[in-house]
């Protein structure tokens, strides 16, 4: 299937947001939180949350870029719902690290590459 990361894949308004966080389904570990929301389009979305206290600007784009980029690379494997990532502040991510937190948060076990 295609790798893209096209509009139709990513949540883009306040309201898409607030019910993801509304249905209170959250999973976390050391590097990030997941807040997931199932929902009726056949493939995944990704919103992303990325505050002031993970660092300047320059630290906030590589957490979102990298982001962006693991959920890119499994998004196939992902069942069919919203997904809002908060990063944690404490945390340095790396692409594989955040790859595999997806994965196992997200679908609850954990894949080899």
């Amino acid at each position: 299937m295609s790798q893209t990361f096209p509009k139709s894949r990513r949540l883009l308004k306040s309201t898409e947001f607030d019910a993801v966080f509304a249905a209170r389904r959250s999973r976390a570990d050391k590097r990030i939180v997941i807040y997931t929301l199932a929902n009726e389009l056949g493939h995944p979305r990704l919103g992303l949350v990325v505050s002031r206290k993970v660092g300047n600007a320059v630290a906030r784009n590589r957490w979102k870029r990298l982001l962006r980029e693991a959920f890119r690379l499994i998004q196939d494997e992902l069942p069919a719902v919203d997904i809002v990532c908060l990063p944690r502040p404490s945390h340095s991510p790396t692409l594989d690290s955040l790859t595999e937190s997806m994965r196992t948060l997200i679908c609850g076990k954990e894949g080899s590459r």
